[in-house]
């Protein structure tokens, strides 16, 4: 059975921190109704002039449109809230209290209701009505800061933590609030900052050092440590020919250095230590990578990771499609598109050995309507055909 059958939510979110957490708990069985707006919908729907990102974010899910600044498109979300367990938006600052869709207001309808709100700073201190996507968040957390040369500028890092990492720590307050309400019956408010929700996956660099928030974590590059960890070129020597390597212990170097024919370095004195590795971090890293340069980065990773050494080739977004691991293991996943054919998108890393839900494409814009409307709240042709008159859904 899905892990989470007959928990049921109410999705006002969109673009991607609400999405991602409403998609995964959909992928561990919950019956997600994501309420759009007339017209466009969900904006995600139309970045960059496609639905590639919409797809990405909101699989498993239904949709109805609802007009919620109608005041009849507004009244039949709160009818079908008795019905569900959690709603969750994100809008900017201020919206669901012009609409007068608060928590207090939802709680006055179904007093059990989990209310989940995600914000770029939270609903209080200094910067409470600040509007923040995604890299907004990331700069004022501190990521941009970590990322980069250590002679170039701060650098945008290249995955979504700030939504999607904000999204996963919500589900797993959402969650925790529905055990709780299994157990006690009631329900209670969430609220998730971006900014904080980033420092979580900071914690290692800052421990590294920070200093307990004494200094600014430095960067680095792709240098972690002294060699032989850090990023090795590989032929044919394009952009992403690389293969990084972590040598955390003295036997992973001492494997490294037979691996690479170069077992005379074992006893060299020029290495012996990690400071004297640190000083002389490019002399070794120059005695690796003549080694490295004589190979594909596939070809290093698997003669290295089958001498027992941590490495990863640098796969580049296309070849992480086409890895043989990630097929073999089926994670990439293949879904019929209504203009594209077949296309591939990445599945849901948790396995559970108990939870059969398979995966299924996104909604079409207001695909569902009629159907929610007449199973949660049984209205006829008669009365759907009013409220669409009336422009209170689509």
């Amino acid at each position: 059975m899905p892990a989470l059958d007959g928990m049921r939510i109410l999705d006002l979110t969109q673009y991607e921190a609400g999405p991602s957490c409403t998609q995964a708990l959909a992928w561990l069985g919950a019956d997600v109704v994501k309420v759009e707006a007339p017209g466009s919908g969900d904006p995600g729907r139309w970045i960059a002039g496609g639905d590639d990102y919409f797809w990405n974010w909101n699989l498993n899910k239904r949709s109805v449109v609802l007009n919620l600044r109608n005041p009849e498109g507004r009244q039949l979300l709160l009818d079908l809230l008795p019905k569900f367990d959690v709603v969750m938006e994100n809008y900017a600052p201020g919206v669901t209290e012009r609409l007068g869709l608060d928590y207090e207001t939802f709680k006055s309808v179904n007093p059990s209701i989990i209310f989940a709100s995600v914000k770029g700073y939270g609903s209080d201190g200094p910067y409470a009505n600040y509007l923040a996507y995604d890299m907004c968040a990331q700069a004022a957390a501190g990521t941009f800061s970590m990322t980069g040369q250590a002679d170039g500028p701060p650098t945008l890092p290249g995955v979504t933590i700030g939504d999607s990492g904000t999204g996963m720590q919500l589900g797993m307050a959402i969650l925790a609030a529905y055990v709780q309400k299994l157990r006690t019956g009631e329900g209670q408010r969430i609220e998730i900052s971006m900014q904080e929700a980033i420092t979580y996956y900071m914690r290692t660099p800052l421990a590294n050092t920070g200093d307990w928030g004494n200094n600014a974590v430095p960067r680095n590059g792709s240098q972690v440590g002294a060699a032989p960890s850090g990023l090795y070129a590989c032929k044919p020597y394009g952009p992403n020919d690389f293969v990084f390597m972590l040598t955390i212990t003295d036997t992973h170097i001492d494997k490294l250095y037979v691996a690479i024919d170069r077992a005379d370095l074992v006893a060299d004195e020029r290495f012996d230590d990690f400071m004297k590795r640190f000083e002389r971090t490019g002399e070794l890293h120059e005695e690796v990578e003549k080694w490295t340069r004589e190979r594909t980065k596939h070809e290093v990773m698997k003669e290295l990771g089958e001498a027992g050494i941590p490495c990863a080739a640098t796969m580049d977004t296309k070849e992480l499609y086409d890895d043989p691991h990630l097929n073999a293991r089926g994670f990439v996943k293949t879904f019929p598109h209504p203009e594209r054919g077949e296309v591939r998108l990445m599945g849901f890393a948790p396995r559970m050995s108990s939870n059969e839900v398979e995966m299924t494409p996104p909604p079409g814009l207001g695909e569902h309507t009629d159907d929610v409307l007449t199973s949660e709240l049984g209205a006829d042709a008669d009365r759907i055909a009013a409220l669409r008159a009336a422009e209170a859904i689509g």
